[in-house]
C-alpha cells in the first residue's frame, strides 16, 4: 500500500489557514494585490511553473487543457530537480499549493500535483523495493555459486 500525501490547491487570494501547512506559490509573477507578509508563504517556486510559450498558447486557446497537461507534464519530466522542493515539502506535511488563477481546476496546479503525487509514488516505490532501482537489473537472474 502507498503513502499518501496531502497537497492542497488554493487561490493566494483566499485566507490563511492552519490547515494549510507548508505554503507555496507557484507562479511565475507576482500576484496582483497581495503584499509579500500578507501571502505567509514559505516558498515560491517559478521553475515549477508552464514556460511562457506554453502558457500563452494555452491562454489564447490555441491548445485545450489535455493537451495543455500533456505538455506540461513534459517539461516537468525534463526539469525533474525542481520537483524536489515540493517533493521533500510533501513528505514533512501538508502543502498547499497557490496560484492567483481564477480557475484552479483548469490551471497548471493540478497537473503540478500530480507530477509530485507520482514522483513521490515512484520514489516510494523505489525505496519499498517494489520497482528495481535501475533500469537495467540483474538480480534476479544472479545464482550465487556454492
Amino acid at each position: 500500500m502507498s503513502k499518501t500525501y496531502e497537497i492542497s490547491l488554493k487561490r493566494i487570494y483566499e485566507p490563511v489557514s492552519a490547515s494549510d501547512g507548508t505554503r507555496i506559490l507557484a507562479d511565475r509573477l507576482w500576484p496582483r494585490g497581495i503584499k509579500k507578509a500578507q501571502a505567509q508563504l514559505d516558498e515560491w517556486l517559478k521553475e515549477v511553473t508552464p514556460s511562457n510559450d506554453l502558457r500563452k498558447r494555452y491562454h489564447a486557446k490555441e491548445i485545450t487543457f489535455e493537451r495543455f497537461a500533456e505538455a506540461y507534464l513534459h517539461e516537468l519530466k525534463r526539469n525533474a530537480d525542481a520537483l524536489l522542493p515540493l517533493m521533500r515539502a510533501a513528505r514533512q506535511g501538508p502543502v498547499t499549493l497557490l496560484s492567483a488563477v481564477k480557475q484552479l481546476e483548469h490551471s497548471h496546479l493540478p497537473v503540478l500535483r500530480y507530477a509530485v503525487e507520482d514522483a513521490l509514488r515512484h520514489e516510494d516505490e523505489q525505496a519499498n523495493g517494489t520497482e528495481n532501482s535501475s533500469p537495467v537489473c540483474f538480480a534476479n537472474d544472479y545464482q550465487p555459486h556454492d
